[in-house]
């Protein structure tokens, strides 16, 4: 062609000078130019980056996607009904007009999209427009794909994401890559980061997500230890913000509805029960009433637990956040230990004398209700005792002043009142026992005085 290769010749032209001049110009190009230039980049890769022409074509790609209107290079629209619901946005015009570039590039490479989204967000791309590309992309190009390309896809979408803003990535679409995934074998980072990114987001999470199967070969109907992976990651993205509360209790509450499902599982394990129940802090339920139906169920599936067992699961109740309904199942619950009805009914008590402690001066009331029908009935502030079968004998109680207790508090004493005759009936039977054993051990106290006798006085 009769040019120069360096541009030190005067007088022929250089070839070096010109490609310099229309690289140059390729903002100016027509849309389909440049994105055949990212094809040749991805053809020629990696010269095309060593040489600096992939970031030039960065640059083109960047310049015409900022093009807005209604006259776009291209009448290709990615606004299909499986784009929004894969992305979870809505159809506007707007939206339109600012992802009318989507569908050129996908049929780009895995790693030559993980290539232009990174070069994209480095030149300042918007978070939320590149995030919805990589959903798009993997929408379009995963079904149909064999194991090792959708690996491919996957691991390249996960690489992008994990440079976006928390708030441009919807935990839909990260529980959808997880779906994805789970029979993939991806690289180990590569799911601590999927992982990760969804531990953060737990609080925007749905029941339906978390119920992730088993991995095969397991006898488990759910993924327990993903979920426990997940909650791992939230707790250690918790910071001292202000939304930080009202996040933990959606997901104290997410939990509270996943351990209500995999309680009934036969083949989990305590431990794995435990560390489900005990992994958020106390901040998490105000209430712990679903918390106690779960373990209840749970209690009911597994019935060869012993009593120590179900104690360490019960560690994970706060009896103190028991409504008197659930106090009161639980008190007269026998899939319960006596020990957790005890604590239940310490606890209680606490916040009762709290309820009565705030309520100013008591007094004694001149007409209360009967006692119960059976036993005798001490109220645990007195140290006198009632006949109860004498209807004449009014119980004495306590009220405050200064205060008319609601009838949830009125509801919470007849509570504390029948925990009191069932730990009074527990006092009964561990004194008969402790009778009975005085009588077993007394014959062998006396044969063993006998044979200790010289045999002229036996």
């Amino acid at each position: 062609m009769d040019m120069a290769d360096t541009p030190a010749s005067s007088t022929k032209p250089s070839l070096v000078k010109m490609t310099e001049k229309v690289l140059e110009e390729m903002p100016h190009w027509p849309w389909q130019s440049v994105v055949d230039a990212v094809k040749e980049c991805q053809r020629l890769f990696p010269l095309s980056e060593s040489t600096g022409v992939f970031d030039k074509v960065v640059g083109a790609l960047l310049s015409q996607m900022a093009v807005t209107g209604d006259a776009t290079p291209t009448s290709s629209s990615p606004e299909s009904s499986a784009f929004r619901f894969s992305c979870d946005t809505k159809c506007s015009s707007l939206s339109m007009r600012r992802t009318w570039w989507f569908e050129d590039l996908v049929v780009l490479s895995p790693a030559m999209v993980e290539r232009v989204a990174k070069a994209l967000l480095a030149r300042g791309a918007d978070h939320g427009i590149v995030a919805r590309f990589i959903f798009y992309y993997l929408k379009c190009r995963i079904a149909g794909a064999n194991a090792e390309d959708k690996k491919a896809m996957l691991e390249a979408a996960i690489a992008v994401i994990a440079d976006l803003d928390r708030a441009s990535v919807s935990c839909k679409g990260l529980f959808g890559i997880l779906r994805i995934a789970s029979p993939l074998k991806l690289a180990g980072a590569c799911q601590d980061t999927l992982v990760d990114m969804i531990g953060r987001k737990l609080d925007h999470a749905t029941l339906d997500n978390l119920l992730v199967p088993a991995p095969s070969g397991t006898s488990s109907l759910y993924d327990v230890s993903l979920v426990l992976r997940f909650l791992e990651a939230f707790m250690r993205h918790r910071g001292g913000a202000r939304d930080e509360p009202p996040r933990l209790k959606k997901v104290g509450a997410l939990m509270d509805m996943y351990l209500a499902e995999v309680a009934p599982d036969p083949s989990l394990q305590p431990a794995r029960f435990v560390e489900l129940a005990i992994a958020l802090p106390a901040a998490a339920r105000d209430c712990h009433d679903a918390l106690y139906r779960a373990i209840d169920v749970y209690f009911q599936v597994h019935g060869r637990l012993t009593d120590d067992e179900k104690m360490k699961i019960c560690k994970g109740i706060n009896y103190e956040k028991l409504s008197p309904e659930c106090c009161k199942h639980l008190a007269t619950n026998a899939g319960f230990p006596t020990r957790a009805a005890v604590q239940a009914l310490a606890s209680q008590h606490t916040v009762l004398k709290g309820i009565i402690r705030h309520s100013g001066p008591l007094k004694l009331a001149s007409s209360c209700p009967q006692p119960p029908a059976t036993g005798k009935y001490h109220h645990p502030d007195s140290h006198s005792d009632v006949d109860g079968d004498d209807n004449n004998n009014g119980q004495v109680v306590l009220y405050a002043s200064r205060l008319d207790l609601s009838l949830e508090n009125q509801n919470l004493k007849s509570l504390l009142d029948g925990m009191h005759w069932r730990v009074m009936e527990l006092e009964k039977v561990c004194s008969r026992m402790k009778t009975e054993m005085t009588k077993m051990k007394a014959p062998r106290r006396r044969g063993a005085a006998a044979r200790s006798l010289p045999r002229m006085c036996s």
